[in-house]
């Protein structure tokens, strides 16, 4: 089981920031939400320069909208409910999937652990901004609590499985590195160490019924936490990204009937590899 200091430093952030919502007890299954909210604190929005206008119109481009709804309808449907952990707050704040230290290139689009500009290069916050206290205050508390979640998967279930739920818009946003390929229905992206070939194999059975899956375009890897990462074949990941239109109206909008359909395929691929 994981320590209970594990706990100690997320646990004044959790309320407000993520939520580990509990499955079944012997589920090995995570449904990881972390890019659904909009809900940005006061004190972070007091450094970001966009007007209340523009804020909102970046928020309905990065936000994967609508897929807490989805994980949580795929958890009410499956017949071994997966737990969830989801981020209860915007990617503007931090991006939980990324690395503080920002070495990888998303940094090069000013996308890092905490985003300095918009997903169409414009200046998000001001060029002295010190990200910093917003990694320590967010970043470091979730990445611990994941971890322990993921650690507990594997205590008392013996494995643990990360399903990534994302989202991703019909038409290529300017911050994409690599958007020139292909833009499936469902994308699914994998890691070759912990993305098992009956793994994909699941998602794409699952999937199938919405016109079409493709693997890493145009996004790649799943989420694993770096304590598991390279090292532990029985934690496996794979990230799930739906394109908008299957389910929603853009940017933005309201869900459409796509949703309870791709609820349905999700709960098959979680009960699949539970």
């Amino acid at each position: 089981m994981p320590r209970a200091s594990e706990f100690v430093a997320a646990r004044s952030v959790a309320a407000e920031s993520f939520a580990l919502l509990p499955g079944a007890r012997d589920s090995p299954v995570i449904l990881h939400v972390p890019h659904s909210a909009r809900e940005i604190p006061a004190s972070v929005r007091r450094g970001i320069v966009l007007d209340e206008r523009e804020l909102d119109r970046e928020l309905d481009h990065i936000t994967d909208a609508h897929t807490e709804h989805l994980a949580r309808c795929a958890a009410e449907g499956s017949a071994l409910p997966p737990w969830r952990f989801v981020n209860r707050l915007s990617r503007l704040v931090i991006d939980p999937e990324r690395f503080p230290d920002e070495r990888e290139e998303m940094r090069a689009v000013g996308m890092g652990a905490v985003y300095t500009r918009t997903t169409h290069g414009a200046p998000l916050r001001p060029a002295d901004f010190e990200p910093g206290p917003l990694v320590e205050r967010y970043f470091h508390p979730y990445a611990q609590a994941m971890t322990a979640a993921v650690a507990d998967r594997l205590a008392v279930a013996g494995r643990a499985v990360v399903l990534d739920v994302h989202s991703y818009p019909t038409a290529r946003l300017p911050y994409e590195l690599h958007g020139d390929g292909p833009r499936p229905p469902v994308c699914l992206g994998t890691d070759p160490f912990h993305t098992p070939p009956e793994l994909l194999a699941a998602a794409e059975e699952a999937f199938a019924g919405f016109g079409g899956t493709g693997v890493n375009s145009p996004f790649s890897g799943a989420y694993v936490p770096l304590r598991f990462h390279g090292t532990r074949a029985d934690v496996t990941a794979l990230m799930v990204e739906i394109r908008r239109d299957v389910y929603m109206t853009e940017p933005g909008g309201a869900a459409g009937p796509g949703l309870d359909r791709l609820a349905g395929a999700l709960a098959e691929l979680v009960d699949a590899v539970s």
